[in-house]
């Protein structure tokens, strides 16, 4: 009779180690970002306490701190606490916001502007880069030139580390790919702006439009931080588009083609589309369209929206009246945008409703008294654009900050050829 075999006999089934694996990285990043955001919340804070807030047990948190604390990206705080006046004191921890930085670049129609922001979403440095008075405005220029922007403002903060770039814009944006797929206004298809900061600062650079850039630096720096339910964004500027999040996700679609509500009709609306019929809720609501009716007024002679926020401010009753239809129209579509989504919050980001009470309550008014409470300004009303760039690098980091680099990449000194865009 043949030996028995020693060799032990194969399980059942096989064992999903790499499957196993990857859940357990998954959970690793999911419990990592609930401690940092429980930080940026509640800092400087208890690590007892951020166990309680996050549900996660006192060894994990601690394990995490650990890991966040070897990255710099937080630190025991100088003061101690203590648990009702008795007892251990407690070391608390906050966030380390003296030494990383993230880059934000926002491509607008008229100007780019850069910024730096630290870990908290403000707003260290900024710079607004002119695109010039041209037909058309070429994409290797704009995007060569912001990141030259970048490395100047890094040059005056040598103390400041960079982690990584976000790009924003208006217009169709892949965020997957890092690519501006469509920006109509500024004639734009399939720039590749991810690859191409990448290569002229070598820093990891994140893509996305600007209302759902704007959307994830509501839910991690403003007003509706930590509030829960489901949020709305309105961008109304020369590009108008739209994002909603729920659950803390900004819902994207196929290739990102959520939020283009640059088409649809608005009632009331006069004036005529690029695609042929009247209404259009982005020719209607333009900064384009204001700055011309306005001129046409004889209230400006340039395309700059500010220019009418002054004459207004100064007393002309022509740009207040341009202002509070604006405002109103503006009111209308977060009306209709309230009728399918319901949303808890709606930000909105239009200039008048941002910079003026009247024009705020107009807004309102047209929403309807029912809904009106729900409808804020930005919570980033003197650095708006600054605030979307920055956030979408911000928002990456703190969805998975166990990736941050423990040696942190230095900025390319010299400026590298954009390549094929």
């Amino acid at each position: 009779m043949p030996s028995p075999s020693l060799a032990p006999s194969p399980p059942p089934f096989p064992v999903p180690v790499p499957a196993r694996r990857a859940v357990d990285s998954d959970r690793r990043r999911t419990s990592a970002s609930a401690i940092l955001r429980s930080v940026l919340a509640h800092g400087p804070v208890a690590r007892s306490t951020i166990a309680r807030l996050t549900g996660l047990s006192p060894a994990s948190v601690t394990d995490h701190c650990n890991r966040l604390t070897a990255l710099g990206l937080i630190q025991e705080a100088a003061t101690l606490r203590r648990s009702n006046g008795v007892g251990r004191p407690h070391v608390p921890v906050d966030l380390d916001d003296s030494r990383f930085v993230v880059g934000g670049v926002h491509v607008a129609v008229p100007y780019t502007t850069v910024a730096l922001l630290d870990l908290r979403g403000r707003v260290v440095a900024e710079r607004r880069l002119n695109h010039g008075e041209r037909e058309r405005v070429k994409e290797g220029d704009v995007l060569s030139h912001a990141a030259a922007g970048l490395r100047a403002l890094l040059a005056d903060a040598p103390d400041r580390v960079p982690l990584g770039v976000g790009v924003a814009t208006g217009g169709w944006v892949d965020r997957d790919s890092g690519t501006i797929v469509e920006h109509p206004l500024l004639g734009w298809r399939d720039v590749r702006a991810r690859e191409v900061i990448h290569a002229l600062t070598g820093l990891p650079v994140h893509v996305d439009g600007h209302a759902r850039a704007l959307v994830n630096g509501e839910r991690l720096f403003g007003r509706t931080a930590g509030a829960g339910g489901s949020v709305l964004h309105l961008f109304v500027g020369n590009v108008v588009d739209a994002a909603f999040a729920t659950h803390d996700e900004v819902h994207h679609g196929p290739r990102s083609q959520s939020g283009a509500i640059a088409h649809l009709p608005l009632a009331g609306g006069t004036e005529r589309c690029d695609c042929g019929r009247t209404g259009c809720l982005q020719a209607e609501l333009s900064e384009r369209t204001l700055c011309r009716r306005a001129r046409e007024a004889g209230i400006i002679r340039t395309s700059d929206p500010m220019h009418i926020l002054a004459a207004a401010a100064g007393g002309d009753p022509v740009a207040v009246r341009l202002l509070l239809h604006r405002a109103r129209m503006v009111g209308r579509a977060a009306g209709l945008l309230l009728d399918v989504l319901n949303p808890d919050t709606v930000v909105v980001t239009e200039m008048g409703a941002v910079h003026r009470e009247d024009c705020l309550a107009a807004l309102r008014e047209e929403v309807g008294p029912d809904r009106a409470a729900a409808v804020v300004p930005t919570s980033f009303p003197d650095s708006v654009l600054a605030v979307a760039g920055g956030s979408v690098a911000l928002d990456v980091l703190y969805r998975d900050p166990l990736s941050a680099p423990s040696s942190t990449p230095s900025i390319r000194s010299s400026t590298a050829s954009p390549g094929t865009i």
